[in-house]
C-alpha cells in the first residue's frame, strides 16, 4: 500500500488502489473506496462554493452515518478542519460549541432539526444544510449532487489540523481539541496492536463525534480494510452484525461488553469470525474480562489514552490477557507505552519524577500529542509543555516492568484526614463484590476527616447487598481508611460517551452547600 500522510491521501490512494472493495457498510447500504471517493470530491466542491478553504472549520452534528465520512474526506481535500458535535449534548451546549468552533458550514441530521430549530438564532454558520432537508434547509443530497467529482486537489501537510474533537466536558466547559494530521497517522504506525488488517471486518460503533469512534474508525480506513457502521451503540444489533457480516474486530468500552453479555441468548451465536477486541476509556472488572473471552473466543487489547493524544498510546496485549492464570494481576495495569510514546510519572508536589511504583500525575509525549486547544492558549500552556509532554490529568504509576497502572483523574482524587485515596482502587475491590454490577466512588464531606469515601452501587440482578455488607466486605480487602462509609444504591451511573462515570454527577447533591477543596 502507498504510504498515507493525510485524510486527503487516504481517501484518494484506496480508491486508486482498491476503487471496488467495500469501504463502508450501513445499514442496507455499502459504499467502495471509488464511491466514497468521488462522492467526497462532490462534498469538497460544495463546501468550496460556500467559500469554505484552508484551516475552515466544518461541522456535523448527526449519530454515526456515511455522510460523516464524506463530509471528513471531502473537507480534507481542501484542507478544511472537521468538528464532529456531541448530539448527546443538551441544545444550549450544542450551541456553545457550534459557537466555539466558528464553523462556516454545519451539517444537521434528520434527528436533530429540533435541535437546529431550538439554537438556529444562535448560530454564525454561513451555511447550514440538513440531512433529508428541513423547511428553510438545503437538503444535504441537493446540496452535493449539484456538484462536479472533480477532485480540488488540496494537499494537506502534516501538520496541519484535520479534526477538532471537543472534550466530554468532566471538568468544565467542552474544548476543542486540535490533531494534526501527523497525530493521526503517527497512530497508524501501531496498527499491528490493534490486529487490523485490509481483510478485516471492523464493527465501528462508537459514537464518531468521540476519539474511541473517530480514531479506532481512522485505524480501518487507513488499513483500507471493510467498515461496518452502526448507528449508535446496541449491544443486541452489535452481536447480531458479527456473524451477518463476518466482523473480525471491533472497540468497545467495557460498559458495552458487559451488556453484550447480558444480552439473551449471546451463548448461541457464532463468533468464529471475530478476531480481535479492543477495549478501554474506564476500568474492567475481571469477571467481564473473564467473561468477554470465554463468550467470544477472540483476543483482547486493552487500550488507555485520549482525546489529546488521538486516542491509543498505551496497550495491554493478547498475551497480557490471562484471567484465572498466573499472570492475572496484569489485567490491573492499562498496559505498556505503544511505539514512540514516552510516558513519565510526576509527583506533584515536586514536578520531579516519581520513584517506580508510586502514584503521581501521567505526562505522555509522542507525534500523538494534539497540536493544542483551539482559541484557548492558557488551558494549552496548562496541558501542553513547551518540551511536548501532555499532562493527562490521570493518577497512575509505573511498575519495574514498564506497566502503566491507572488510578484515576487526579481531580476526582478523595482527601481524607490527609491520605490520598484514588477512586479506582476502591471500586476495583468493590467490583469483586458479587452483589456489584456497578460501583462508582467519591469523597463525601465529612467533619472528622474534611472527606470519606462514598460507594454509588448498581446492585448484582437478583442480589441485595447491604450498606454494612459492602463496607464489610471492602474492609476485608482494603485499607480502612480507603473504605466506603456510607453507601446509596442507583438504578446506573452516570458516564460520558467514552465511558468514563461522571463523578461530578454523583457527587454534586453532596456537597450541594458545601465548598470542596479539590476538582
Amino acid at each position: 500500500m502507498t504510504a498515507i500522510y493525510s485524510l486527503a491521501e487516504l481517501a484518494r490512494t484506496h480508491a486508486a488502489e482498491r476503487g471496488d472493495k467495500p469501504a463502508i457498510t450501513f445499514e442496507d447500504r455499502t459504499v467502495t473506496f471509488r464511491e466514497l471517493n468521488e462522492r467526497s470530491n462532490q462534498v469538497a466542491n460544495a463546501l468550496a462554493a460556500e467559500g469554505v478553504g484552508t484551516a475552515d472549520r466544518v461541522a456535523i452534528l448527526d449519530k454515526n452515518s456515511v455522510e460523516y465520512f464524506e463530509l471528513l474526506f471531502g473537507g480534507a481535500k481542501l484542507n478544511a478542519v472537521n468538528v464532529a458535535v456531541n448530539w448527546r449534548l443538551a441544545a444550549p451546549e450544542i450551541a456553545q460549541i457550534l459557537d466555539d468552533s466558528q464553523a462556516s458550514v454545519v451539517v444537521v441530521g434528520q434527528a436533530f432539526t429540533g435541535v437546529l430549530d431550538a439554537i438556529a438564532k444562535d448560530l454564525s454558520a454561513k451555511k447550514i444544510v440538513v440531512v433529508g432537508g428541513h423547511d428553510g434547509y438545503e437538503a444535504y443530497d441537493e446540496w452535493v449532487d449539484a456538484q462536479p467529482a472533480s477532485d480540488p486537489g488540496a494537499e494537506p501537510a502534516p501538520d496541519d489540523v484535520c479534526f477538532q474533537l471537543y472534550t466530554s466536558g468532566t471538568t468544565g466547559l467542552p474544548k476543542g481539541v486540535m490533531l494534526t494530521n501527523d497525530n493521526l497517522f503517527s497512530v497508524m504506525e501501531s496498527v499491528g496492536d490493534f490486529g487490523i488488517t485490509e481483510n478485516s471486518v471492523n464493527l465501528v460503533a462508537m459514537p464518531l463525534f468521540h476519539i474511541g469512534g473517530s480514531g479506532y474508525a481512522m485505524v480501518g480506513m487507513y488499513t483500507g480494510c471493510h467498515s461496518v457502521l452502526l448507528r449508535e451503540v446496541d449491544p443486541a444489533a452489535m452481536l447480531a452484525l458479527i456473524p451477518e457480516k463476518r466482523v473480525s474486530n471491533m472497540f468497545a468500552v467495557p460498559a458495552v461488553l458487559q451488556f453484550m453479555l447480558m444480552v439473551s441468548g449471546v451463548n448461541d451465536i457464532d463468533f468464529s469470525s471475530l478476531e480481535t477486541i479492543c477495549y478501554g476509556a474506564s476500568p474492567i472488572s475481571v469477571e467481564v474480562l473473564a467473561g468477554s473471552i470465554k463468550t467470544f473466543g477472540s483476543k483482547f487489547v486493552q487500550l488507555y489514552g485520549m482525546t489529546e493524544t488521538t486516542g491509543a498510546v498505551v496497550a495491554l496485549m493478547p498475551e497480557d490477557h490471562d484471567p484465572g492464570g498466573p499472570g492475572e494481576y496484569k489485567l490491573r495495569a492499562a498496559g505498556k507505552a505503544m511505539k514512540g510514546v514516552e510516558l513519565r510519572i510526576v509527583d506533584p508536589d515536586t514536578d520531579g519524577d516519581a520513584t517506580t511504583g508510586d502514584v503521581g500525575e501521567i505526562w505522555v509525549r509522542s507525534r500523538q500529542n494534539m497540536r493544542g486547544y483551539w482559541r484557548k492558549d492558557a488551558e494549552t500552556a496548562n496541558t501542553l509543555t513547551t518540551d511536548g509532554w501532555v499532562k493527562t490529568g490521570d493518577a497512575g504509576y509505573l511498575d519495574a516492568d514498564g506497566y502503566l497502572y491507572i488510578h484515576d483523574r487526579v481531580k476526582d482524587m478523595i482527601i481524607s484526614g490527609g491520605e490520598n485515596i484514588y477512586p479506582a482502587e476502591v471500586e476495583n475491590c468493590l467490583m469483586s463484590h458479587p452483589g456489584i454490577a456497578d460501583v462508582a466512588a467519591f469523597g463525601v464531606p465529612s467533619e472528622k476527616w474534611g472527606e470519606s469515601v462514598h460507594a454509588a452501587v448498581v446492585k448484582a440482578q437478583g442480589a441485595e447487598p447491604t450498606p454494612d455488607d459492602i463496607i464489610a466486605f471492602a474492609r476485608e480487602r482494603l485499607a480502612h481508611f480507603k473504605c466506603p462509609t456510607s453507601v446509596t444504591y442507583v438504578d446506573a451511573l452516570p458516564r460520558n460517551p467514552s465511558g468514563k462515570i461522571l463523578r461530578r454527577e454523583l457527587r454534586a447533591p453532596f456537597w450541594a452547600d458545601r465548598e470542596r477543596s479539590i476538582g
